[in-house]
């Protein structure tokens, strides 16, 4: 859903620093794996120390690479097989990172356990639905329709944990992680 919405937003948005990336010589599988790395880092270092607010901030920054490195491998005539194997699996990894994060917090931080169970939920969902969706493909199937493509997800939770962050109650983010579960 918010992929065909916010797409030409995000070309209008991100065409200029792909631009001066690429002509800075800066590869787009760079991008991939430093948007990734910086996710990861983020989601692992400030979820579990109930830093919400600022990990939501700094990974909604950061997955903002994921549409960049796709800009600039169009832009620059290099995308292809290897570019897309790489984006898809290290989007698994940011997801499992950002999923993950929410677990470990949840689990320590107070009485939260449905929220983490819903966080582990969402991961586990999350990693089948691209699973089923490639293993459809490889068997010449077509699996493109869903509630919640992976932006939404993406979106959904980082709102989730922003309104908790800016001290909403965490029912908030359950609710979030509740919905996420049920749409995929």
């Amino acid at each position: 859903m918010l992929n065909g919405l916010t797409r030409a937003a995000m070309l209008w948005l991100l065409t200029p620093p792909a631009r001066l990336l690429a002509r800075a010589g800066v590869s787009p599988d760079a991008v991939t794996v430093a948007g990734t790395a910086g996710v990861v880092a983020a989601s692992l270092l400030l979820f579990p120390s109930g830093h919400l607010l600022a990990g939501t901030l700094v990974i909604a920054v950061l997955a903002l690479a994921d549409t960049l490195d796709g800009i600039m491998a169009r832009m620059t005539s290099r995308s292809g097989p290897w570019g897309a194997f790489l984006d898809s699996t290290l989007d698994r990894v940011a997801d499992a990172a950002l999923f993950g994060g929410l677990v470990v917090y949840y689990s320590g931080a107070g009485d939260h356990r449905p929220t983490a169970l819903l966080a582990l939920a969402c991961l586990v969902l999350g990693a089948l639905v691209s699973y089923a969706r490639a293993r459809a493909e490889g068997l010449g199937l077509r699996a493109d329709v869903g509630l919640a493509e992976r932006a939404d997800r993406l979106v959904a939770a980082l709102l989730g944990t922003l309104l908790v962050g800016l001290g909403a109650p965490t029912a908030a983010l359950t609710t979030v992680l509740a919905l996420l579960a049920v749409a995929s």
